[in-house]
């Protein structure tokens, strides 16, 4: 059930507090509070819940807020939970009408956040912040007349720069190795075969035999060497398909017997799944000596992770979920995720239309690397009239001017922009290592660290106009205090030459 929260305090000086003080207006929190659309969204939140049955949910400001708390601060799950239990701001910032010292939920619950508020949520909260804040109405953008649509249509009108890009965002699993996967795997087996045999004890004579022993001797003989030749490598991994077959048959005769698979867990009976995946996969890659196959599974507790390729300098095999991003006006933007590795090339004409439908203007210059300027994206830019960065297609000229070399450095350098966006949400943000578990909300976290990062962004700007006010203020005071100075010297001054005047 969802009950919309009435009561939720629109001004700091509406947060009651035990001690009868006032929350600052200044306040990065107060701040970034006014910036995030809260009731704009929290119908679409509330259709995740029941109208009449169920106990009352939280209320949307909590479930983001928390999200964006989690991901400004840079903490653990459990460790939101306390630091929004210690600190008044944090609770203004969730929608709290007055402070309490008690927990406000169960940190279990922000993973129940991830899943109810998606990827898709989140990008459009991110663009309609950033609207609102750019916009001075703060209303919808008004529509254009047909002669300007037409003239942003064929490419006369086209205004702003945009930025493409993409990146991969590794989880949390250790690096994967065909031996380690399969020696998981069968430990695996091993459980799955004992709680079978537990849930059927006294009807079934014998429990079946797994060896676990041996193939874990056999497992670390291979796994702690130093250096491990190709030959004991494939070795090893023969022995351990073969203890997983084993297995595998041997779970299969004790579901026959009368054992159920109502006997195991939701995550065994997945884990069994994944297992007999992994085994399929391994046993195909060793019967045709290769070391790849399509949608191959690199970590039991996650199979949704996919090797990514990138090429690299330092690593050449990422392990997460690659993106694609734009900036616009400064602000980054998730245009797609995926966990299969894609060809972002393939994303200019639909993150170009994106910047159309956001702004209603075609960009006047896309700025993009090499795997981008494709004929075919290049033949779509000249059709809307816009200019793609790089050199063109063909033998490069002899003499190239002065002027095509500076912008050719110009390009480059507004390219950087989206590189150093990726920088700091891998550096300051969490992107280097995503630690949600399950795919959908690995995808919530991903998107919520772009919005965080451009509510950060806002919230700079907020403090630089604040500083040019007061800046401006105290420039206007000195500047009168030094008049009024001066006025007095001039008239001390006359006061002066009057005296001396009369007396002679």
């Amino acid at each position: 059930m969802y009950r919309k929260v009435e009561n939720a305090p629109r001004e700091a000086e509406d947060f009651e507090l035990p001690f009868e003080g006032k929350l600052s207006q200044d306040n990065r929190w107060v701040i970034m509070a006014s910036l995030v659309p809260w009731e704009e969204f929290e119908e679409e939140y509330a259709q995740n819940f029941s109208a009449e049955m169920g106990a009352p949910a939280l209320p949307f400001r909590v479930a983001l807020g928390s999200l964006i708390i989690k991901e400004k601060l840079g903490i653990s799950d459990r460790e939101t939970v306390e630091q929004i239990k210690e600190n008044p701001y944090l609770q203004y910032f969730i929608g709290k009408r007055h402070y309490s010292s008690s927990a406000p939920y169960d940190p279990s619950l922000l993973a129940r956040f991830r899943e109810r508020i998606n990827v898709n949520l989140v990008n459009r909260i991110n663009e309609r912040m950033v609207f609102l804040s750019k916009s001075e109405s703060q209303s919808e953008p008004k529509k254009k007349s047909p002669e300007t649509e037409k003239l942003s249509k064929t490419g006369s009108a086209n205004r702003g720069k945009l930025i493409l890009d993409a990146s991969c965002v590794p989880g949390d699993i250790s690096y994967p190795n065909d031996l380690g996967i399969l020696n998981q795997a069968r430990v695996k087996t091993e459980k799955i075969i004992d709680s079978l045999y537990e849930s059927r004890q006294g009807q079934i004579e014998k429990k079946p035999k797994s060896y676990r022993n041996r193939a874990r001797k056999e497992y670390l003989n291979v796994a702690k060497k130093k250096r491990q030749t190709r030959k004991q490598i494939r070795k090893a991994i023969k022995k351990q398909l073969q203890y997983i077959k084993r297995n595998l048959g041997s779970i299969d005769a004790l579901v026959k017997a009368g054992s159920s698979f109502d006997a195991l867990s939701h995550a065994d009976y997945k884990s069994l799944l994944v297992v007999s995946e992994v085994y399929r996969q391994q046993a195909w890659m060793y019967n045709n000596k290769v070391h790849r196959i399509d949608n191959r599974i690199v970590s039991l507790s996650q199979p949704h992770i996919r090797p990514i390729v990138r090429g690299k300098a330092g690593v050449a095999v990422e392990f997460g979920a690659k993106i694609s991003a734009s900036v616009r006006n400064g602000y980054v933007f998730l245009d797609r995720i995926s966990w299969d590795n894609f060809n972002e090339s393939a994303d200019l004409k639909s993150q170009i239309e994106a910047y159309y439908n956001y702004t209603g203007v075609y960009p006047e210059s896309v700025h993009v690397d090499k795997i981008y300027r494709s004929r075919a994206n290049r033949a779509f830019c000249k059709e809307k009239g816009i200019r793609i960065s790089g050199p063109p297609l063909g033998r490069p000229k002899a003499n190239i001017s002065q002027e095509l070399k500076k912008q050719a450095q110009e390009d480059e350098r507004i390219r950087n922009n989206i590189e150093g966006k990726f920088g700091i949400s891998k550096r300051r943000y969490s992107l280097n290592r995503v630690m949600a578990k399950l795919p959908h909300t690995s995808e919530t976290a991903i998107a919520i660290t772009f919005l965080v990062m451009n509510l950060s962004a806002l919230l700079r700007q907020v403090f630089c106009l604040f500083l040019c006010i007061f800046h401006n203020q105290v420039f206007f005071g000195v500047n009168l205090l030094l008049n009024l100075i001066i006025d007095r010297i001039v008239d001390n001054k006359c006061s002066l030459l009057l005296s001396s005047y009369i007396t002679t």
